[in-house]
């Protein structure tokens, strides 16, 4: 959570007590709840409704629906940010891959005289953390092991219930640094999958400025007036990839089966590199402008049989 969305969710939790839990919840404190007791309690703080798990259908309900009632083992391997590389390159080949550099069990045991002038480090159990370096020199190595220890300290897992990251181990990888056309920025093309169908395509831009925005398309690339979470930016024209159809076919592999992921994917050029598999987009919690498609795009997940779940 970046400091100014943390000042304002403070300021909300001032006239909204109950998200003073969720706060506590984001933080770990929790922990000692079962899964599906905090989740009804921090949906409410957030969306200040119940959570219906008997009858879901928002999308924002039904991915709660879905962490407590799908628990397909191999969704640990797939989070997992080097496991996964074993999971793609069987399901769509290796030649979509970022090259890695490194994995170390310790933000300690960087090797970092031995990585490029410019490379990127992530957890390989959390969502969000990343350090890039585009300069050696410039580079802070402290700030850079301080950052990335915190992370492998924290179990993703019990902030939002997101259980397949509890058991993945904590390490992490160094990949290549590689950017788009922009020179600076690598556009993130988020395939929004289900069962193995993509519905909707979130090109995020300017990711790592104050101004982070997201146009969202469909398959064919015609632009929707719809916002989620991040802005919208109708009078930015993002270009069609040329290599579109693969990417869906692309989608499409990583997704077979599953009710609904979300597949990230990269481009350079003609160039499609793996991203991610994101399983619970914005852990359930996500804001659509306008509302109303929260509702629809909960018509598109259909959830499977119940599974037995620990708690």
């Amino acid at each position: 959570m970046k400091k100014h969305e943390f000042i304002k969710y403070a300021k909300k939790s001032m006239t909204h007590p109950l998200m003073i839990i969720s706060a506590m919840n984001y933080y770990g404190l929790l922990k000692w709840l079962p899964d599906k007791t905090l989740l009804e309690i921090d949906f409410k703080a957030r969306h200040g409704k119940k959570l219906d798990l008997d009858n879901p259908v928002t999308y924002n309900e039904k991915l709660q629906w879905l962490k407590l009632y799908d628990r397909d083992p191999v969704y640990s391997q797939m989070v997992d940010k080097y496991e996964v590389y074993q999971y793609v390159s069987k399901k769509i080949g290796k030649k979509y891959l970022i090259p890695l550099l490194g994995i170390w069990d310790s933000a300690d045991d960087i090797e970092f005289d031995k990585l490029p002038d410019q490379f990127v480090l992530k957890p390989t159990h959390d969502s969000g953390c990343c350090v890039i370096c585009t300069d050696k020199e410039t580079f802070s190595r402290n700030k850079a092991i301080k950052k990335l220890n915190a992370a492998l300290h924290r179990n993703y897992y019990y902030s939002g219930r997101e259980w397949p990251y509890k058991d993945v181990k904590p390490r992490v990888i160094a990949q290549k640094y590689i950017v788009d056309e922009s020179g600076y920025e690598l556009k993130d093309y988020k395939i929004f999958c289900f069962d193995g169908v993509p519905k909707l395509i979130h090109v995020d831009f300017n990711r790592f400025t104050d101004n982070h925005q997201r146009n969202i398309y469909t398959p064919s690339w015609e632009y929707v007036p719809m916002s989620i979470l991040y802005p919208t930016s109708p009078e930015t024209k993002v270009e069609k990839p040329v290599v579109l159809k693969e990417m869906l076919t692309i989608a499409k592999n990583l997704s077979a089966g599953i009710p609904h992921v979300r597949v990230d994917l990269y481009v350079v050029g003609e160039k499609i590199y793996f991203g991610e598999l994101t399983f619970y987009h914005d852990s359930g919690h996500t804001t659509f402008n306008p509302p109303e498609w929260d509702e629809t795009m909960g018509s598109w997940i259909r959830l499977p049989g119940k599974v037995k779940t620990a708690n």
